[in-house]
């Protein structure tokens, strides 16, 4: 597994840099081959990783709601 240290996080073009949002979202990464980490750019020190099938689940489930 790569290193926090090593793991590019990427966040949505949609985030902007101000507005209401202040550039605030989620932010995505590859953590392995198969698993994927989300995280909140106001606190990274944490992060949720799931399984790439998991994430998609996760993803499919959000936009149907």
């Amino acid at each position: 597994m790569t290193s926090e240290h090593d793991t590019t996080w990427r966040k949505s073009s949609f985030s902007g840099d101000g507005g209401t949002g202040g550039g605030d979202c989620v932010e995505a990464a590859v953590l392995a081959p198969d698993m994927r980490g989300l995280r909140d750019s106001k606190n990274p020190a944490h992060h949720l990783a799931l399984p790439t099938s998991g994430l998609s689940a996760l993803l499919t489930h959000l936009r149907i709601e």
